[in-house]
C-alpha cells in the first residue's frame, strides 16, 4: 500500500483563496477591511521567519498586517499595555502574540489579556471553555487545520477512532475535542502512555503531536489509516547537515497508512491559512455580519 499524500501546501492556497475573496467582499460591500496584529518579542530566528510569513500573507489576501516588534527585554505591564491598545483599535479584529515568550513574562496572563473576539489564535480561556462545551469559539488554527485536512478527505468523521498523541493546550487538547465534535471515538495518549503502540494500532485516524522527531514507526499504523503528522523536528544528516521530519517515520508509515500528510508541506501551511481565516471570522463577527462560509467548524 502506497498513501495518498494529504497536501497541506495546495490546501493552504485554496483556503487562503477563500480568505481573499471574503476579504473583498466585506471592503466592497461594506466598507471593512479586517486587520491582523502580530506581537513578536526578540529576536529568535524562527519565530521571525514565521512572523515574516505571516505578515505577507496577510498583506497578500487584502487584510491589513500591524507588526509591533519589542525587545525581549519588555516588561509585563508594557506588553499587557500593548494588548489593551490592540483590543480597543476598531482596525484591528485579530491579535496573535507569538509564542513563546521570554521567561519572565507569563503567557497565561498574556494570552488571557486579549479580547477573546480578537483572540485568533485561540488560546484564551473563555475560547478554550467555549470549545469544549461545543459551543461557537475561536479556534486554535492547527487543530483547525488537521480537521480541515480529515474532513476534505474523508467527508464524514462520524464514528472513527482517533488516536491524538500529544496533550499540549495548543495542539493535542483542542485536536481531540474537535474530533469529538465531529463524531469520532478519541483517544488520548502521550508520550507516557502505556503500551502506546498497540493503542494507536487500533485507530482509523493518528494524529501526531507530541513533539518527538520519528517517534511512530509504521508497524504502529493500522493499514489504511489516515496519519496527520503535526511534529517540526530538525534532525542531522549524514552529510553534516540537518533536515525537517516529523513525529512519524514517514517512510515506513507511508508504506502502510491510507493517507498520511508529509513534513514540511502538510500541517505546516494550513496554520497560518486558518489564522487569516479566523481573523476573517473574527471581523465578521464583530461587526455582526454573517460568518463565512467553509472558513471555520
Amino acid at each position: 500500500m502506497t498513501a495518498h499524500i494529504l497536501d497541506g501546501k495546495a490546501f493552504a492556497a485554496k483556503l487562503r483563496a477563500q480568505v481573499a475573496t471574503h476579504v473583498a467582499r466585506l471592503k466592497t460591500d461594506h466598507g471593512i477591511v479586517p486587520g491582523l496584529a502580530v506581537v513578536l518579542l526578540g529576536d529568535d530566528p524562527a519565530s521571525q521567519v514565521y512572523v515574516r510569513n505571516k505578515g505577507k500573507m496577510t498583506v497578500e489576501v487584502g487584510m491589513q498586517n500591524f507588526e509591533h516588534r519589542l525587545p525581549d527585554t519588555t516588561s509585563e505591564a508594557d506588553l499587557l499595555a500593548l494588548v489593551a491598545q490592540l483590543n480597543a483599535d476598531p482596525a484591528v479584529h485579530g491579535i496573535l502574540v507569538q509564542l513563546p515568550l521570554p521567561a519572565h513574562l507569563n503567557s497565561d496572563l498574556v494570552i488571557n489579556a486579549i479580547d477573546p473576539v480578537k483572540d485568533v489564535d485561540g488560546f484564551h480561556i473563555s475560547n478554550v471553555g467555549l470549545l469544549g462545551t461545543g459551543q461557537k469559539a475561536m479556534v486554535p488554527c492547527t487543530p483547525l487545520g488537521c480537521l480541515m485536512l480529515l474532513r476534505d478527505y474523508h467527508g464524514s468523521l462520524a464514528g472513527k477512532h482517533a488516536v491524538v498523541i500529544g496533550r499540549s493546550n495548543i495542539v493535542g487538547k483542542p485536536m481531540a475535542q474537535l474530533l469529538l465534535g465531529d463524531s469520532c471515538t478519541v483517544t488520548m495518549a502521550h508520550s507516557r502512555t502505556v503500551d502506546l503502540a498497540t493503542m494507536v494500532r487500533q485507530a482509523d485516524i493518528v494524529v501526531a503531536a507530541v513533539g518527538r522527531a520519528q517517534m511512530v514507526p509504521g508497524d504502529w499504523i493500522k493499514p489504511g489509516a489516515t496519519v496527520i503528522d503535526v511534529g517540526i523536528n530538525r534532525i542531522a544528516t549524514d552529510d553534516g547537515g540537518t533536515r525537517l521530519v516529523g513525529d512519524v517515520d514517514f517512510d515506513s508509515c507511508a508504506a502502510v497508512a491510507g493517507a498520511i500528510t508529509p513534513v514540511p508541506g502538510g500541517v505546516g501551511p494550513m496554520t497560518i491559512a486558518c489564522l487569516l481565516a479566523n481573523t476573517v471570522t473574527a471581523c465578521s463577527r464583530a461587526n455582526g455580519l454573517a460568518e463565512p462560509v467553509g472558513l471555520t467548524v
